[in-house]
Order: C-alpha cells, then sequence, then structure tokens
C-alpha cells in the first residue's frame, strides 16, 4: 500500500516498457516491510537534465535508478560521481545528500562480475571480450579490470566510443592488455555482450559464435528474454552462460546498501519476482 510515508526511487529512461527492476524491488519491499516503491519514469533524453533535476527537489524521494539512454549523460549532471563512475563513463545510481549534492554511482559491472563470480569463474588473469562499449559494457569492462584481469578486447560500431574506454583503461590499469577494433571471441576466456543486440526479434548476434571455444564463459546484459538468441547459440556451442537478469538481481543488494535501505540477497530476490517475459 503506497501512502503518505511512502519513499519513491525513480526509474528513469526510456522507453520503459523493457524495466524488469519494479517487479524485483517492489515485492521485496512488500515482504521485508519496507514502505518504499520502484516507479518507473519514461523521460526522453531532450528533456533529462531538468528532469533529473526536478525529481530530486521531491522530499520523499530515496533515489533514482538510471538506465537507457541516460546513463552516459547523468555523469555530468552530478555534484560527485565515484572512481567505477570516471572509469565507466557512466552511472546508474543517483541519490541526493543532506546538504543537497548530487551524487552518482555504477552498479551494472559490479553486478555482472558478482554474478559471474557466484557461478564458479575466476576472473583474475583472464581475458576478456566485451563487444558493446555503451553505458553497460563500459561498466562491465571497469569492474572487470578492478577484479583483476589480464587483458581486455573492445568492439563497437562507435569507434570513438571505444577508443576513448580503451584509454580510460589504460590510464586507470596500465598492467592491462587492452586492445580494441575485433569482435573475434576467439582465444578469450571470458566473452560479453553488452549491445542491445537480442532486445527485438530478428536481431542479428553480437558476433560469430562458431568461434566461441567451449571452454569459455558467455555473458549477456539483454533482459528481453531469459535466453536469448545468442546464449542458445553460445549454449549450443557447450558454453557456460549468464543471462541478463542475473546482472541485474546481483546489483540490486548494492543498490539497495546505497540507498540506505535494508538489504538481501540475490537468492532472496529471485525467490519474490514477479517478472514476466
Amino acid at each position: 500500500m503506497i501512502n503518505g510515508h511512502t519513499e519513491l526511487i525513480a526509474h528513469i529512461g526510456y522507453p520503459t516498457h523493457t524495466f524488469k527492476s519494479p517487479m524485483i524491488y517492489n515485492p521485496y519491499f512488500e515482504e521485508a516491510g519496507i514502505n518504499a516503491v520502484v516507479v518507473p519514469m519514461g523521460c526522453q533524453s531532450a528533456h533529462y537534465p531538468a528532469f533529473l533535476k526536478s525529481v530530486f527537489t521531491l522530499e520523499n524521494i530515496r533515489g533514482a535508478l538510471i538506465t537507457m539512454p541516460h546513463k552516459v549523460s547523468t555523469v555530468g549532471l552530478l555534484d560527485e560521481v565515484t572512481a567505477t563512475v570516471r572509469v565507466a563513463g557512466a552511472c546508474n545510481a543517483v541519490k541526493r545528500l543532506p546538504d543537497g549534492r548530487l551524487v552518482g554511482d555504477m552498479f551494472d559491472g559490479a553486478g555482472f562480475v558478482r554474478g559471474v563470480q557466484r557461478k564458479g569463474f575466476d576472473v583474475t588473469g583472464k581475458r576478456v571480450l566485451v563487444v558493446g562499449t555503451g553505458g553497460v559494457g563500459c561498466a562491465i569492462a571497469a569492474s572487470l579490470a578492478g577484479a583483476g584481469i589480464a587483458a581486455i578486447s573492445l568492439f563497437d560500431v562507435n569507434t570513438a566510443g571505444c577508443d576513448a574506454l580503451a584509454q580510460r583503461l589504460k590510464d586507470n590499469y596500465p598492467r592491462i592488455d587492452v586492445r580494441t577494433g575485433s569482435s573475434d571471441p576467439a582465444g578469450h576466456d571470458l566473452v560479453v555482450n553488452a549491445t542491445p543486440m537480442g532486445m527485438n526479434d530478428g536481431d542479428p548476434l553480437p558476433m560469430d559464435v562458431s568461434r566461441l571455444s567451449p571452454d569459455t564463459f558467455v555473458g549477456e546484459v539483454v533482459m528481453k528474454a531469459e535466453t536469448t538468441a545468442f546464449l542458445a547459440a553460445a549454449q549450443a556451442r557447450g558454453c557456460r552462460t549468464q543471462v541478463g537478469t542475473d546482472m541485474l538481481y546481483e546489483q540490486i543488494p548494492a543498490y539497495l546498501e546505497y540507498f540506505g535501505l535494508p538489504t538481501t540477497t540475490a537468492d532472496v530476490l529471485r525467490r519474490v519476482a514477479r517478472l514476466s517475459y
């Protein structure tokens, strides 16, 4: 029941029909007796800078979840960001401090890495390919770098953005071998699709899956379906995989801590979630 004491968490992006978070957070809040609610808010890019400032003038707002297409533009709208945000070049969590300043952090990458590690894959010293260097791809690359990988290959049709991420990684993690320009998964221990390919029926696969080794761990960020065409193709090659929603479940406990709300585990969140595909 929403009442006069309910605290709001704005879930800001566009379009909203792909949003999964409300169907995970809100059942958890209900079960745990937390008087808060995640509310989808559809906002197009032209209106976003003004809207972000405006929504934080509400007295009963606890924070905001930021999703496509606003993760990158959010960075320049805040008063303070973490090192993870600076390396990723994107932000997906915003809160207001008591002095009124807006601060941000990034949990996409942490959620992805935690999920992979929980499946028994140690990223330390591994060679990684990340295809797609938008907000989520940058975040995953940043978190993987922080987790101790040995090498990372980056690919995106937007070569300028890809090269910029590569340079940030080189500046912050000089020990890591950073390469760009190829989406060939051969020779990599971990491969990640961080593109939107798979959100729509008939989308091309993000890479040549015939080049995947069965020993490669394959991760996905698209949440349109539990098993995307890309993951199905990887599984057919014998690869272990991580679905897109795992990244979401694993990052929510970190979000809850960031917003100062009682936290939980990914297992609890999966149990109470009311997702539909």
